[in-house]
């Protein structure tokens, strides 16, 4: 059967994107099995104690600064072989906390210095290089502001500079604030996932590690070898790194000293990191892959992991992708079962790709306490499902070039359940990406009645998965925004158009909310009568091909003349000079008369007139199997044609208008939060 050209185009693009997203899928298991086989012997060496700058870029964190500062101070290190430099770059209450900090610790004898450049300029990548200007020591470890180091933290992971050749040592991250909520638990075990498979998997071997941008300890020579800090990436060290590993400098990861940090409690500021990690990576890829291919002394095995890792986040456009064109592919009546005659074995395939894959690397990391993890995987399908598309956005930005800037994920201090973030400063409000996360989720519920009328149930589990992941992460982000001035001090009241802002806020979700049932309302409704018709006329279509009774077949050309009056109403016409309708056709532009229905409403009425004729002729009669062949033919030639309307009933003129109304509506609601951000903004800078 003949496949028109837009489905040929769209199952080549979804056949394409599973294959690169199972590759990228399979790499990972690739390197869970590495990390499991392969037993390192760290040797160590005993340096006695070398002079060490703690560096500690810190933008607007007054919740978390004192207490990085004070374990900092903590260590259990010489005071004169160790140099502490707060890298300030604050512009609110921040500035004063530390600098009373810094000062009580220079009383007690601390070599600790507060370092303000009077500029943001690269952000947390440019303090980093302003503080090198003035760093002459032979070691520098960097911790971001929400790390807690232990006071034994120096001691045990300098000794592993045991070689000559290794440059940077990267500690595994704990989880102060774990379990806090479902969200943490959930990047709690993604970044497991990255720490305990794939830097254990490329520690100190041929394949390149990257730098984790804090609880690591770097060689100053290392850094001044690879050309220091640079500027044009959000993952400085990212780029350091893999710089420093060109150089032919090795890095290595200790998994067995933890270094706790607070995780985001507040999903939009999640989504910030994620958002930072996906770009920077991109970016990186751009800036350094050519160089990497190039280097001859690089293992081919290490170019192509490189390449793996700095390019890894495209998955997330491709997962939209699958997304959008799955209910098309349904909807077309195009076969995506692994095994055609065996349906069940699609679900069973992406179930032991997925999931069940996932089970046994969980079981290989945790080990006695296993079962605890595994609970969670549901909910870190749903989250990374969610993320998708804040994380393609994010691809984009790279790709497009779109200008850095380096927006930090608030921390708030949060170690316990009884901890709270809601009324602090530096909450986040929700974004633009939240539109289109509201988007993916109606067009999931629309996809999930797709698959149920075409037939495919067997794929309702894995669109309701990602549907649900995009409600949860919209849901989410909408919940936890709060309009809060981010320079107050927490005892201030509210002023005015605080509380304006905020009643704005709460008016704007419930109109949000109505928006989003109104859309799924009408997406059921326009499923109904301009895309169900359809499948019931194909269904009727199979049940005259399959029958040899005229009774029968009349019953089927019945049902779809009922149908083909429904549709026919609202479809787009053409007339000649005379006036005479022409054409009846979905494809509005560049129509064609494959899917011109008033054809196929003259095919229906021959087959009438057939049904009639034979009705009347015996069985044995070759006029009578002559009028049936010619009955069938006509049905599959429909058939063919029905299946090719199919994907432009989706994109008619009046779907399109609702869905540019829709979308404004949104966009509407989001242009007044933005105008009330605005104005407490302007207030703050008064």
């Amino acid at each position: 059967m003949a496949v028109n050209p837009f489905t040929h185009f769209v199952f080549e693009l979804f056949i394409l994107s599973a294959i690169i997203i199972t590759a990228y899928t399979a790499n990972f298991y690739y390197l869970a099995f590495i990390s499991r086989t392969r037993k390192e012997v760290r040797p160590t060496i005993d340096w006695g104690t070398p002079s060490v700058t703690i560096q500690l870029p810190i933008y607007n964190e007054k919740y978390v600064a004192k207490r990085l500062v004070d374990a900092v101070c903590n260590l259990d290190y010489p005071k004169d072989k160790l140099r502490i430099m707060v890298c300030d770059d604050s512009d609110d209450d921040t500035v004063e906390l530390l600098r009373n900090v810094v000062d009580d610790y220079k009383k007690q004898g601390f070599q600790i210095e507060h370092v303000r450049r009077g500029t943001r300029k690269g952000y947390k990548a440019g303090a980093l290089k302003h503080a090198m200007l003035t760093t002459d020591t032979d070691l520098v470890a960097i911790f971001d502001a929400d790390f807690i180091p232990p006071v034994w933290f120096l001691k045990r992971a300098i000794p592993h500079f045991s070689k000559s050749d290794i440059g940077l040592v990267q500690c595994r991250w704990g989880h102060v604030n774990e379990n806090y909520s479902t969200i943490t638990q959930v990047q709690a075990l993604s970044i497991d996932f990255h720490f305990l498979v794939e830097q254990k998997a490329k520690s100190n071997s041929h394949l390149f590690m990257n730098f984790n941008g804090t609880a690591g300890i770097w060689k100053r020579e290392c850094i001044e070898d690879a050309g220091g800090w640079h500027t044009a990436t959000l993952v400085e060290d990212l780029d350091l790194s893999y710089r420093a590993q060109m150089k032919g400098w090795k890095c290595l990861f200790l998994p067995d000293i933890v270094v706790d940090a607070e995780l985001p409690a507040q999903i939009n500021g999640a989504k910030r990191q994620q958002f930072r990690w996906a770009k920077g990576s991109i970016q990186c890829a751009i800036k350094l892959l050519a160089d990497i291919g190039l280097k001859r002394n690089v293992a081919i095995e290490a170019k192509i992991q490189a390449f793996i890792q700095l390019t890894r986040h495209i998955v997330y456009p491709l997962i939209l992708i699958q997304f959008l064109t799955l209910p098309i592919l349904l909807a077309a009546q195009v076969n995506l079962y692994v095994v055609s005659v065996l349906p069940a074995l699609t679900i069973a395939t992406y179930l032991a790709m997925g999931p069940g894959a996932y089970l046994i690397v969980i079981h290989g990391m945790y080990h006695k306490t296993w079962k605890s993890k595994a609970k969670l995987l549901p909910a870190l399908l749903v989250y990374n499902a969610g993320m998708s598309v804040n994380n393609t956005v994010a691809v984009f930005d790279a790709v497009l070039g779109k200008k850095n800037v380096f927006h930090r994920t608030p921390k708030y201090g949060i170690v316990t359940k009884e901890d709270d973030w809601k009324d602090k400063a530096y909450n986040l409000p929700f974004t633009q990406t939240t539109l289109l996360e509201i988007f993916f989720g109606v067009y999931g519920i629309m996809a999930i009645f797709i698959a149920i009328f075409s037939n495919n149930p067997i794929f309702v589990p894995i669109i309701t998965l990602q549907a649900v992941g995009f409600f949860y992460i919209a849901y989410m982000s909408l919940s936890h925004s709060k309009f809060k001035r981010n320079k107050s001090s927490d005892n201030r009241l509210r002023t005015k158009k605080e509380k304006m802002a905020n009643t704005v806020y709460k008016l704007s979700i419930f109109g949000i909310l109505a928006i989003i049932i109104f859309g799924a309302f009408m997406a059921i409704s326009g499923y109904n009568d301009d895309i169900y018709p359809l499948d019931r006329i194909r269904g009727n279509l199979d049940g005259i091909v399959s029958s040899s009774d005229p009774d029968v077949i009349r019953n089927h050309l019945v049902a779809i003349q009922s149908d083909l009056d429904v549709l026919m109403v609202n479809l787009p016409e053409t007339t000649n000079s005379d006036g005479e309708v022409v054409s009846r056709n979905p494809v509005w532009i560049f129509g064609t008369e494959s899917t011109n229905f008033l054809r196929i409403q003259n095919n229906i009425d021959t087959m009438f007139t057939g049904v009639e004729e034979i009705s009347s002729i015996s069985k044995d009669n070759s006029a009578y199997h002559t009028g049936m062949l010619d009955i069938n033919d006509r049905a599959l030639l429909l058939k063919a044609n029905i299946m090719d309307a199919t994907p432009y009933m989706y994109v008619s003129p009046a779907n399109m208008m609702f869905s540019v109304i829709w979308i404004a509506a949104i966009i509407g609601i989001f242009a007044a939060l933005k105008r009330k951000k605005e104005q407490l903004t302007k207030a703050d800078e008064e």
